[in-house]
């Protein structure tokens, strides 16, 4: 009776194939590539921000000629660009590593992340060279910081970037106590009272105003100071660079400087949240080679922007536009329409990668599952011979024939797809042939008796 009851069972769980199969086939396919769609178009954010917003520095400082010109470079395209002033760029650096804060990118002195989170920023590249100009009062030439052990320094604003970067120099040759005074004056405070000869030396990052520095030179028995120990800083300080000023740079007419000077200074990065979209990223690099690219005191043209890994780890959208340039969309299209179409494919391309191997798949999944149900009767029938071989008594043969006849009425009501049609008609053919062989054995058994 167990054998009858599975053989009902399975009749009446295989009736039919069609709406059943290609639920069971379709809808998880369905399900995963509306996942991966999903997926994809969260993580790739398709519409680029509207505003970029770029912390920049002090007014007249050269972080906010950068950032002007950032401004009027990426408006062509259509994306609104909001410049934030700061105090500098340790400023700049705390305001892209707080969440709170609404600010995209910014420039980036090296050496100023201590005791700062940077975990969530990255950089789109080294955009320039910061030299760090000393001037001092005297008629003897210094060149070793250590000459100027027991002056009066002014090493910057407290939380500036030329403070920083004054007191790790100083630090190293042991100059931060008595009997060297550092004084916390910056700009044309500074600049006065080193004038005035209140003070003794003035720490200045290259940012600082023009007119300010030309004021300096311009003051008799103020010198700009010569770092003959640049490669030593190089060396020491990884964000640091040795920096040259040619003789008569920056006055040719007076010959000012009058002979090379060595300098030192922290390469200037454009750091940026990692959040931040790819598009602008692209749009942000560009306008950077534009700004940079031009040649300067202290580089060739072309040598900026570049993917010069410092105090932040370069980001994959920076590498690639270094590697491969501008993407070829943003060279024929406008902005908003390329910025379209390649979050487009950022989203189709991963589909179609998934898709193309499902549907090769599908065919066979399919066609095993229709063959599964011819193939399976198979096994019934092998037992039923089996059976016969064992010579059963005649009520175990008329419950054979019974087995043969419920097969038989369910391979009737099984229902294919018309290019399985010859694989049902063979399993037809050898159900009749199991019965014939059930029914010979029976009419055998008979005469014998």
């Amino acid at each position: 009776m167990s054998t009858r009851h599975s053989i009902a069972g399975r009749r009446s769980r295989l009736r039919s194939f069609t709406a059943r199969d290609l639920l069971l086939i379709l809808i998880p396919v369905a399900l995963l590539i509306a996942l991966a769609g999903w997926l994809t178009a969260k993580s790739s954010r398709l519409a680029p921000p509207a505003v970029i917003h770029i912390t920049s520095g002090l007014e007249g400082s050269s972080y906010r000629r950068y950032a002007d010109k950032y401004k009027a470079i990426i408006e062509r395209y259509g994306v609104k660009v909001e410049v934030l002033p700061s105090a500098g760029a340790i400023e700049n650096l705390r305001r892209l590593a707080d969440p709170s804060v609404k600010v995209d990118v910014g420039f980036v002195q090296g050496g100023v992340k201590d005791n700062i989170d940077v975990s969530g920023l990255m950089s789109l590249g080294s955009v320039a060279e910061q030299p760090l100009l000393v001037y001092y009062r005297g008629d003897q030439p210094v060149e070793l910081l250590s000459q100027l052990r027991g002056k009066r320094l002014a090493i910057g604003g407290s939380g500036t970037g030329a403070h920083a970067l004054a007191v790790k120099l100083l630090a190293a040759s042991n100059m931060t106590r008595a009997p060297t005074t550092l004084v916390e004056l910056s700009g044309d405070q500074a600049a006065q009272a080193l004038i005035a000869g209140d003070i003794d030396a003035d720490f200045i990052l290259g940012d600082a105003a023009p007119g300010l520095m030309q004021k300096l030179r311009a003051t008799p028995g103020v010198h700009l100071m010569s770092f003959r120990q640049a490669d030593a800083y190089a060396r020491k300080f990884q964000f640091l660079s040795k920096l040259t000023l040619p003789e008569g740079a920056l006055d040719l007419d007076r010959d000012y400087p009058a002979a090379p000077v060595q300098l030192v200074g922290p390469t200037v990065e454009l750091v940026a949240r990692r959040t931040l979209h790819p598009a602008l990223s692209d749009l942000l690099i560009a306008a950077a080679r534009e700004v940079h690219g031009t040649p300067g005191l202290f580089r060739n043209a072309g040598e900026y922007p570049a993917p010069l890994e410092r105090d932040f780890p370069i980001s994959r959208d920076a590498e690639r536009y270094y590697k491969s340039g501008e993407q070829f969309l943003y060279k024929w299209l406008p902005f908003w329409l390329a910025s379209l179409l390649d979050r487009l494919l950022v989203v189709l391309v991963p589909l179609v990668v998934a898709v193309v191997p499902i549907t090769r798949l599908l065919p066979a999944f399919y066609r095993w599952r229709i063959r599964s149900r011819i193939y399976r009767w198979y096994g019934a029938l092998m037992k039923i011979e089996r059976d016969i071989q064992l010579h059963p008594e005649p009520e175990q043969r008329a419950e054979l024939i019974a087995r043969v006849d419920e097969i038989a009425q369910a391979v009737r009501d099984l229902r294919t797809p018309a290019s399985f049609g010859d694989q049902l008609y063979v399993l037809r053919d050898h159900v009749a042939a199991v019965r014939r062989r059930v029914h010979d054995g029976q009419a055998g058994s008979a005469l014998a008796s």
